[in-house]
């Protein structure tokens, strides 16, 4: 018998199997370079309870076209493709990434499982495409107590925003929030639990908040921390998110439209909300949907809704997308970068994957 493609087969495997379901502004992103740039010397070893960052490798495969079935294509609906690497690692911890943070550059990196560990690091490029990572560093997110998270019972650490020093997280499993000072200890600063609406606490289990992003300076809603929840439902059926902060904090729905879930939202220098959703099903396997939302439409009561920009599925090099976020180029191009949890499957993998915003 004829050996079939890898993607097809690819496709087959992860239909049989069930998968787990903002970036910054470019006036931010000066800021959010405080985030990601890690400490000029080392914190000192007795600031906190636990072990200090270790290294890891991790090994990049690059992924020459999106559509295997068509190598020639690059146009995916209004994005680009630019270059994709598949990621592995021999440390027990690497997988199941929940989001993405990148300096201007597009280089620095924060990340983090949704097992309550960050991963640090570069992304090397070869011309304008991805090449590997490199410095990459795990370490434990700690919790008020100085101690790991998940010594809490904390889990399902699934968004992630910037604010210049500050980053939001958002767990889903609890359905909190914490806000750690990366200015104190990078990713060994303790994070704070921040106040939510009432209504917060009520999202379903495992369906919580999936999607953070901070408005930043000179925007409308500047000041605003946006959380979105993966399924929590209003009575229409529409996606549960809040306003938190800001001039007028308060709770809006995002039209559900094809079954499909958020996983991540970025916010743009144009001050549109490019909302990350995907969806599954036994039949058809993974979907990968991109809208692009006004940030102007967002107000307290609001339902808002906008187009789709991308599409994507099995046909294409897409597993888990949870992670989304956005850089300008030298050039003035707006690249997003997008990343995969695999859910600590052997079934799933890691992806990175860039695209120039075209329309």
């Amino acid at each position: 018998m004829r050996n079939k493609p890898a993607h097809l087969s690819r496709r087959r495997f992860l239909k049989s199997t069930a998968a787990g379901f903002s970036a910054v502004a470019t006036s931010d992103m000066a800021w959010a370079q405080l985030a990601t740039q890690p400490p000029a010397k080392p914190v000192a070893p007795d600031e906190f309870s636990v072990a200090a960052p270790v290294s890891i490798e991790v090994n990049a495969r690059p992924i020459a076209a999106f559509e295997p079935g068509d190598r020639a294509r690059v146009r995916f609906g209004a994005l680009e493709y630019r270059s994709g690497l598949v990621l592995t690692s021999r440390f027990p911890g690497f997988g199941g990434l929940s989001g993405i943070r990148l300096d201007k550059k597009g280089e620095r990196f924060i990340s983090f499982s949704d097992k309550g560990t960050w991963f640090t690091g570069s992304i090397v490029y070869q011309d304008r495409a991805m090449s590997g990572l490199a410095d990459v560093e795990a370490a434990p997110m700690l919790g008020p107590d100085g101690r790991p998270i998940t010594t809490r019972g904390w889990f399902d650490s699934e968004s992630i925003a910037l604010d210049g020093s500050l980053v939001y997280i958002g767990l889903e499993r609890v359905n909190q929030v914490l806000r750690f000072d990366f200015s104190k200890g990078f990713t060994r600063a303790r994070g704070e639990v921040v106040p939510l609406p009432p209504a917060a606490g009520k999202l379903p289990f495992n369906k919580g908040l999936e999607a953070l992003a901070f408005v930043p300076k000179g925007m409308p809603l500047a000041g605003t921390l946006i959380a979105i929840s993966e399924r929590g439902l209003d009575a229409n059926g529409n996606l549960i998110g809040f306003l938190i902060g800001g001039p007028s904090p308060g709770q809006f729905s995002v039209r559900r439209t094809d079954k499909f879930d958020i996983s991540d939202a970025v916010l743009l220098a144009s001050g549109e909300l490019l909302v990350l959703e995907r969806k599954f099903s036994w039949l058809s396997g993974i979907g990968i949907r991109i809208r692009r939302i006004a940030l102007t439409s967002l107000a307290p009561g609001a339902v808002v809704d906008g187009p789709s920009i991308f599409e994507a599925d099995l046909g294409e090099e897409v597993d888990n997308m949870e992670g989304i976020d956005a850089h300008l180029t030298p050039e003035g191009d707006t690249v997003l970068t997008m990343v995969s949890d695999d859910n600590f499957s052997l079934l799933q993998r890691t992806l990175l994957l860039q695209f120039t915003l075209v329309a």
